[in-house]
C-alpha cells in the first residue's frame, strides 16, 4: 500500500467521493489515507463517535488494502463504505464481522425550504432535548467535533428542533444530533432546522452529508425533499485483539 500525503493527491484517487473527502476531515490530527490499486481507504480517529475507516474500490484491491491498513492502525478502526463492500470485506479479511448496515446522504445544492431555525449563541438546552428526543443522538454538546446548534425556537425561546453542524470537513459539512421536542412533532420543524444547516453548509462547504438509519423511512423522506440523496452503506467490526 502507498501512503496519501495531501488532501489533493486523496481527491484524485478517491475521484473526489464525497464519503472520503469527509472522512478526510482536511487531515486533521491522527488522520492518515492510503490506496492499492484502485482502492483507497482513510483512518480517522474519534470521528462521529467512531474510529472510522472508510474505504473504496474493487473488492480485490480493497480486501488487500483494509487488511494492510488494520494491522498498521489497530483493532478499533471500524472499516465502513459501500454495503456490498463492506459484505465483501467482512467474507474476505480475516477478523472482520459485518455489524451493520444504514444510510450515508449528501446534497450539494441549497434546498427550497422557508424556516426560522438560526445558528444558537451557545448550546443551552441542547443536552436536555437531546436526553428527552434523540439519547443515542452522536452528536452532543462539549464533543470537540461539534462546532454550533441550530435551532427552531418557541414563543419564550426554548428548543423546538435542532441540528449541529458536526464533524465538517472542508469538502463536505456534515449534518447530525437532529432532534425535535416530542411536543412539537408533525409540525415540519426538523425540515426546517434541517433545510437551514442544509442551506449554510452548502454555502460554506460546496456539498454537505449526513448518516441515517435505513429503516427511518421519515427522515429519509424529509432529507429527499431537501436535495439529499442516499447511499446505503454498511461497517463492519474487527473481532482480534492488538494484544494477538
Amino acid at each position: 500500500m502507498h501512503e496519501l500525503l495531501t488532501t489533493a493527491a486523496l481527491a484524485t484517487a478517491a475521484a473526489d467521493d464525497p464519503m472520503i473527502l469527509w472522512a478526510a476531515q482536511g487531515f486533521g490530527p491522527g488522520i492518515r489515507a492510503w490506496y492499492d490499486g484502485d482502492a483507497v481507504a482513510v483512518a480517522s480517529p474519534d470521528v462521529s463517535k467512531h474510529d472510522r475507516l472508510a474505504v473504496i474500490g474493487p473488492v480485490g484491491d480493497a480486501v488487500r488494502l483494509t487488511a494492510d491498513v488494520l494491522a498498521e492502525v489497530g483493532p478499533s478502526y471500524r472499516p465502513f463504505g459501500d454495503e456490498a463492500l463492506i459484505r465483501e470485506l467482512a467474507e474476505r479479511v480475516p477478523g472482520l464481522t459485518f455489524s451493520a448496515a444504514f444510510g450515508w446522504m449528501d446534497a450539494d445544492t441549497l434546498p427550497d425550504v422557508t424556516t426560522t431555525a438560526a445558528w444558537q449563541d451557545d448550546d443551552s438546552g441542547v443536552e436536555e432535548l437531546l436526553a428527552a428526543a434523540s439519547p443515542s443522538s452522536y452528536a452532543w454538546p462539549g464533543h470537540p467535533g461539534v462546532r454550533r446548534w441550530a435551532a427552531v425556537t418557541g414563543e419564550r425561546g426554548e428548543l423546538l428542533s435542532i441540528a449541529a453542524d458536526a464533524w465538517s470537513a472542508p469538502e463536505v459539512g456534515f449534518l447530525a444530533g437532529v432532534a425535535t421536542h416530542p411536543v412539537a412533532r408533525g409540525k415540519g420543524l426538523s425540515r426546517q432546522v434541517c433545510g437551514f444547516v442544509t442551506t449554510e453548509l452548502v454555502k460554506r462547504h460546496g456539498r454537505v452529508g449526513l448518516m441515517v438509519n435505513g429503516d427511518n423511512t421519515p427522515a429519509i423522506k424529509v432529507y429527499e425533499r431537501l436535495g439529499y440523496t442516499y447511499r446505503g452503506v454498511a461497517a463492519a467490526s474487527v473481532t482480534w485483539s492488538a494484544s494477538l
